[in-house]
């Protein structure tokens, strides 16, 4: 008599393979979904004699699911313009926590909480190594990655300035020159600084740097000297910067401001010369700055992210972390975009993107789905096909069935 479980076992393969399709069709607009394909096996063999050259004669038992296997080719990837949108441009995945469950994810769709949590989707935190003082902690335990939303970027005070000029080789003894600066206290505050200069001889020209009355308390210590030019009007003299420029005694309460005046550039040319033109101060800067407020913040392909405050001022919050495992395939699904390891797949790895085999992270950005639709159709007809053979084969086993009852009767 016929076996009708052969065909069972075929509808069921075949109706796993249809939903396997059917999910992929799903998740077609899913961010960073991966695809999935079903493979089956035939299931054991029953002896049922042998031929005459001694051959076995068996007869199979139908077929069953031997898996599941996803797809981690790379999605595309979209342009969003949103700063909080992430994508991971070759291997690894992000790591994410909701409590004490840790799962890692490709999907970088990130959001911002009122606190700055850095959350996914669905509100789960964001992982990565902590930052002090602007230097990411590589080596250090996953934290979940905040960003200082409504705070304030500390002052910085005024440690160098320059003045890019020209003083004047014609000028007489005794002319004045003078330019300014705006430097910044421990505080924040700001001082106009006038720098001062006044010819003393040919080829040389006092200088003198003072802050308005009343702002330093103090005796200044090292606030001028004298500038000496070659007949070239190249400066000769000092040959390095002027350190160790204080005024004591801040007014305001801020530390002593202690500067230097950087009279060569990054390539060791002086920033002021002398000529037979007028003086001039083309330009002047300093490396200090106010307090300021949070405004944004970004991501470079590294996964390191840097707070921008309304003062110019960028720091370092963190950075985040990319996880690999050593066999993908063996990641759990849980849903929500989310994986987790098990025994197949062995344990995380953590690390910036870029490093060993992670990819890189590109920001404003998102990766889409890896599902093709003209694969699963095609895929989806050959489900069908199938299924539609397997329930043939139960209706010609029940006729069979019925017509060998009819002979008994």
């Amino acid at each position: 008599m016929p076996n009708f479980s052969i065909a069972l076992t075929g509808l069921q393969a075949d109706s796993t393979a249809l939903n396997t399709i059917g999910n992929n069709l799903a998740n077609l607009n899913t961010t960073a979904f991966k695809k999935q394909t079903t493979t089956f096996e035939d299931l054991f063999y029953q002896q049922i004699g042998s031929s005459g050259s001694g051959e076995e004669l068996q007869t199979g038992a139908g077929v069953k699911v031997a898996g599941t296997a996803s797809s981690f080719l790379q999605g595309s990837l979209s342009t969003t313009g949103n700063s909080t949108d992430m994508a991971l441009n070759g291997d690894g995945f992000f790591v994410v926590q909701n409590g004490n469950t840790q799962s890692l994810t490709r999907a970088g769709n990130f959001q911002l909480a009122k606190d700055g949590s850095l959350l996914t989707s669905d509100g789960q935190q964001v992982m990565g190594f902590g930052a002090a003082n602007g230097v990411v902690n590589s080596t250090g335990n996953l934290t979940a990655l905040t960003l200082p939303l409504g705070g304030n970027g500390v002052a910085k005070a005024t440690q160098n300035f320059a003045v890019d000029g020209n003083l004047d080789a014609t000028a007489g003894v005794g002319t004045s020159f003078n330019t300014s600066v705006t430097m910044y206290d421990s505080l924040g505050k700001s001082h106009v600084a006038a720098v001062s200069f006044t010819k003393a001889s040919a080829n040389s020209w006092d200088y003198s740097v003072t802050l308005p009355s009343g702002e330093s308390t103090g005796t200044p210590i090292n606030n001028n000297g004298t500038l000496t030019f070659n007949s070239s009007g190249v400066l000769t003299s000092p040959t390095t910067g002027i350190s160790g420029i204080t005024f004591p005694g801040m007014s305001d309460g801020a530390a002593d401001m202690n500067f230097s005046w950087n009279l060569y550039g990054a390539s060791g040319a002086p920033t002021i010369a002398q000529s037979a033109s007028a003086s001039t101060a083309t330009a002047s800067n300093q490396d200090g700055y106010a307090s300021g407020t949070y405004q944004s913040f970004a991501v470079d392909s590294s996964g390191i992210l840097s707070a921008t405050f309304s003062n110019g001022d960028v720091q370092v919050v963190g950075q985040l972390a990319i996880a690999t495992v050593a066999n993908a395939d063996g990641l759990t699904r849980v849903g929500g975009n989310n994986y987790q390891t098990s025994a197949a797949s062995g344990a995380a790895s953590y690390a910036g993107a870029g490093v060993g085999s992670r990819g890189t992270i590109q920001d404003d950005a998102l990766e889409g789905s890896n599902v093709d639709i003209s694969t699963e159709f095609s895929e989806l007809i050959v489900a069908q096909r199938a299924f539609q053979a397997n329930s043939k084969t139960i209706t010609t086993f029940d006729q069979i069935t019925q017509d060998a009852i009819g002979m008994m009767r």
